[in-house]
């Protein structure tokens, strides 16, 4: 089996690496320079130069493909671009008579247009794929757990012994790992009486903010409280690296969850369902935090 990965130089996407040399696949994996190259090689898999705005070079890095481990690129300056972009691997991927695509999407996807660009074109992007006669997957995961590892969190806990998150403590979410999700890609690759199918997955613990940190405590040895981070000191930590208008964006979102009683859902209960399609065996956020216990007490 020839797996071609898209984002494998990111996080959520990197995992798929690993998870498909276990089956013995022989893994590609796309990237625009050379540092990435090396990231790739060091993980084991054969590097691909080639940007997914170029319809001609999407055409080049599908050839004798079997399937594609496909998502979005994050942070695009134009997120609209994201369609082009998608548009351009399905097609090459149909050209080249790739035998199946399997869809990352970064979160999960809301019934309709909300007007958040971000949103809004990965819903073109499923209707784009579904049109296509190719055979699919999607996978739409809940939060990840390595968003704890970014800037707006980590530090808080190495210096107050703090899970910085902008969620508010009553929110319930089914926190996943990133290599559970790419474990859940591989499978859905390699199983074959899946070729129509959408799958939103969460990790199997419902943890609402204290419930998290307790969890959290648990993994790491140390008493961590739970903060609820308010969106303006969450947007002044993330603009240096999205931009302003990213970071705005993203703390408008938490900021209206932070005046609001009622939460979206971000749990799966019948997760077991999948699991019987997709068998993974999951990690619990304890486990999580047990192995990246390093990151956060020692290297922060």
């Amino acid at each position: 089996m020839k797996i071609l990965v898209f984002g494998a130089t990111g996080s959520q996407q990197f995992n798929i690496i690993p998870e498909a040399i276990k089956k013995n696949a022989k893994v590609f994996a796309v990237t625009s320079n050379e540092k990435g190259a090396t990231k790739l090689k060091d993980a084991g898999a054969a590097p691909l130069f080639g940007n997914m705005g170029d319809a001609a070079q999407m055409l080049e890095v599908t050839k004798d493909i079997d399937a594609i481990a496909f998502m979005i690129p994050v942070s695009l300056p134009n997120p609209l671009d994201g369609f082009q972009f998608s548009k351009n691997v399905i097609d090459a991927a149909k050209a080249n008579g790739v035998k199946k695509v399997v869809w990352n999407t970064s979160g999960w996807l809301p019934d309709q247009k909300t007007g958040m660009p971000t949103d809004d074109v990965k819903l073109d992007v499923k209707d784009y794929l579904l049109e296509s006669g190719l055979q699919y997957v999607i996978i739409e995961p809940t939060i990840y757990m390595e968003n704890m590892m970014g800037a707006f969190c980590a530090p808080f806990v190495s210096e107050k012994k703090k899970l910085a998150y902008p969620t508010p403590e009553p929110m319930p979410i089914g926190w996943i790992a990133s290599r559970d999700v790419s474990a859940l890609v591989v499978e859905a690759i390699y199983s074959a009486d899946l070729t129509a199918d959408t799958f939103q997955v969460s990790g199997l613990e419902n943890l609402k903010g204290d419930e998290l940190a307790e969890r959290f405590s648990q993994g790491v040895s140390e008493k961590i409280d739970y903060y609820t981070q308010p969106a303006e000191e969450f947007k002044g930590i993330l603009a240096p690296f999205v931009g302003d208008a990213a970071a705005d964006a993203v703390a408008s979102y938490y900021r209206v969850l932070q005046e609001s009683n009622k939460y979206p859902l971000k749990f799966n209960s019948e997760m077991d369902k999948i699991l019987q399609k997709l068998p993974v065996k999951m990690t619990s956020l304890a486990q999580w935090a047990k192995i990246n216990k390093d990151f956060f007490i020692n290297k922060c």
